[in-house]
């Protein structure tokens, strides 16, 4: 049986093919020379990317002499780093396929860093006379105040999903049913920092409450095992108590529900979607601080944070998250640096106590 991510790959895999099919023939030269060290999901990022630059040559470079799919190599050999900053500040600001769009500095990186990885290639490959995109800077990232739940913050999106505390009356009909799932999904992400896309990715028999372990497709695709608490436990257990009982009910939905191996589902017995997760949290978190912007990642951080002032240790927070390169978490939650300081600072004697 397929797994959520192998379908999601098979999605992303067409997905790159229709875009390609609009672009040169060469471009689809790169996407194979890639795959074999790339996810569908990273080639899909890039193939949007790709799609956006080619508009750009056609539209801006070319000024509408040359159709998108009439771009040869020798066409992106006469580029210079001169054009790829151009297109970097032309992404300002921008119309594409009908709507406007405008990229700040981290989407401007992500759209550089396409490209490198672009001229890197065909260069490699003798094709290019020169990597010009390696010549171009890349823009300055600046560093944004870490967002996350407070320690009552948490009690209270935890009761407000439980209770239906502050809700409208029609928010409220709807939490009678939703509960029990929207608490074990909040309470998961909370207590073990996954990833919005492996928890959606759970099926049921990834779960284990022998050892309250489960098994998570990771970034990049690989399996892991991560470990949850008796409190994740009960809110699971409790969720998948209230799906059982609506199966037992032969409801339509329940039919659906008992051929779904997935964990979380919506309502209409089908797999729960990211977005709808992400509507989910956004709900939530509204009600309990609405001047607050909180995301699944940021359940996320605040799991980070709240692992690492329990053990000090930054290295089992990264290995904890997944993240391979210890700056990432470093980056990601600030808090650890600002505490590591204060550390620094008490380790320091400038003078005996005895003196």
């Amino acid at each position: 049986m397929k797994t959520y991510f192998d379908e999601r790959n098979e999605k992303n895999i067409t997905k790159i093919r229709e875009i390609c099919n609009e672009l040169p023939d060469f471009v689809t030269r790169f996407f194979l020379g890639i795959q074999l060290r790339t996810t569908p999901l990273t080639r899909l990022n890039y193939a949007y990317d790709l799609h956006i630059f080619f508009d750009y040559l056609s539209k801006i470079k070319f000024r509408n002499k040359i159709n998108v799919n009439e771009i040869t190599m020798s066409d992106i050999n006469l580029l210079t780093s001169t054009d790829i900053e151009l297109f970097l500040d032309y992404i300002s600001s921008y119309e594409f396929e009908g709507k406007n769009y405008s990229c700040g500095e981290k989407a401007k990186s992500r759209k550089l860093s396409t490209l490198r990885t672009f001229f890197k290639f065909f260069f490699r490959k003798n094709e290019l006379s020169s990597d010009v995109a390696a010549k171009v800077d890349m823009p300055k990232l600046h560093d944004q105040a870490i967002i996350r739940l407070d320690v009552d913050e948490i009690v209270k999106i935890l009761d407000t999903a439980e209770d239906g505390l502050n809700m409208s009356d029609k928010q409220r009909q709807f939490n009678k049913i939703t509960s029990k799932r929207d608490v074990a999904i909040l309470t998961l992400f909370l207590g073990t920092g996954i990833r919005i896309s492996e928890l959606v990715g759970i099926d049921i028999k990834d779960v284990d409450f022998d050892s309250n372990a489960f098994t998570v497709t990771r970034k990049g695709g690989n399996r892991q095992t991560l470990y949850f608490s008796d409190e994740v436990a009960s809110s699971l257990q409790s969720y998948l108590t209230w799906r059982e009982n609506e199966i037992n009910l032969s409801s339509e939905v329940g039919v659906k529900m008992q051929d779904n191996p997935a964990l979380f589902l919506s309502l209409q017995g089908k797999r729960i979607s990211v977005r709808s997760v992400e509507l989910l949290v956004k709900k939530y978190s509204r009600i309990i601080n609405p001047l607050k912007k909180i995301t699944p990642h940021k359940l996320r951080s605040t799991f980070g944070t709240q692992l690492y002032h329990e053990t000090q240790d930054i290295y089992m927070v990264a290995d904890v998250l997944g993240h391979k390169d210890i700056n990432t978490t470093k980056k990601h939650y600030a808090a650890m640096s600002e505490d590591i300081r204060k550390q620094a600072a008490k380790k320091i004697k400038l003078r005996d106590d005895e003196d």
